[in-house]
């Protein structure tokens, strides 16, 4: 089984180095641009004689001592600080999926409480729906490795998409990720089973029949098992289909919307997430949309309060001066207005 070796330690120490890297970069850049400044004056020296020859069309080339334009330093510069924010918030997530302090007890207890709930709603029966899978191995293997790596591949593509062609639109993305993520690992803080792992759900360990369970000691995508509530690998897909359907111009843009399908049927196939799991992942998803555009526009109306508004073009007449009629414009400009009268009666 293919299994990507990333711990959060790992992630923490690749995130740092990403970023260290993106601050030398910015620092040596920086430091080049002010050196090639300075070296710049005998080059100006000669501005006199470039400017003739550019008024004249020729062709001058850029001088030596010019600073250079911003260019692949500037964008190297940026690919690393977002990938280094990235994988920075994974491991986040790693470690408080691993370490941080717990509600405890009562994860199967939680987990029972949601499969009745979906039966009182008329929910399928995720156990149903494995059924169906489970005379099919290959199916379920293929199912397996979706589950252990596809979602963040997933991720990964689709923010390396919004950086490079939709840029404009990358940096809501990238709010929306965070927020989504850090709400999924508070409410991951209270402890739920997975349903293969409650006895009265009848329901099969996929990774375990064929070998290929995440959790194993050397896995390295491997949050705790109780953190079913909500699903992670739903929230992220739902991230990915929404996010194509708005921003692509293209007519196939709504097939996008069949990844967050099929990677709901493999966390319930695989008996790792109850309905529940995406429903309330989903609902997480909308929060952090609305929350996001809320505060943009909260923002935006607090600097139009504070943006100083420009004075008056000179010599141009204010509200007072048009509302009070031609007299008061003719004072203003020092001409007399003349009123003009009917026609002279001639004698």
């Amino acid at each position: 089984m293919l299994k990507i070796e990333l711990s959060w330690q790992a992630a923490a120490v690749t995130s740092a180095c990403l970023l260290g890297a993106t601050a030398a970069i910015r620092l040596g850049d920086a430091a080049r641009r002010g050196g090639a400044a300075r070296r710049g004056g005998a080059a100006r020296r000669g501005g006199a004689a470039r400017r003739s020859a550019v008024a004249y069309g020729d062709t001058v080339p850029r001088p030596a001592g010019a600073p250079p334009q911003p260019g692949r330093l500037a964008g190297a510069a940026a690919i690393t600080r977002e990938t280094g924010i990235v994988v920075g918030l994974f491991a986040l997530w790693q470690f408080t999926g691993r370490y941080a302090p717990r509600i405890s007890g009562g994860a199967l207890a939680r987990a029972q409480w949601i499969w009745h709930a979906e039966r009182v709603v008329h929910l399928p029966s995720e156990a149903a729906v494995q059924r169906l899978f489970l005379p099919h191995p290959l199916i379920v293997q293929a199912f397996n490795l979706y589950y252990a790596s596809l979602h963040y591949v997933g991720l990964i593509a689709l923010l390396t998409w919004l950086f490079l062609w939709h840029r404009d639109s990358y940096p809501e993305v990238r709010a929306t990720l965070v927020m989504l993520t850090g709400a999924c690992l508070l409410i991951q803080l209270i402890p739920v089973a997975p349903p293969r792992m409650l006895p009265s759900a009848g329901m099969v360990d996929t990774g375990v029949r064929y070998g290929q369970s995440v959790y194993g000691a050397a896995a390295g995508f491997n949050p705790s098992e109780v953190s079913a509530m909500p699903s992670v690998h739903v929230a992220w897909a739902l991230l990915v289909g929404v996010t194509v359907v708005r921003v692509s111009a293209s007519r196939w843009r709504w097939l996008a919307l069949a990844y967050p399908a099929v990677t709901t049927l493999v966390v319930v196939v695989t008996a790792n997430h109850f309905w529940a799991d995406g429903i309330v992942a989903a609902a997480l998803l909308a929060l952090a949309i609305l929350a996001y555009r809320a505060g943009r526009t909260s923002w935006q109306a607090l600097g139009r309060r504070l943006r100083p508004q420009p004075a008056g073009l000179p010599g141009s007449p204010g509200p007072a001066a048009l509302a009070s009629g031609p007299a008061a414009l003719a004072s203003k400009s020092g001409h007399v207005h003349i009123p003009m009268q009917g026609p002279l009666d001639e004698d």
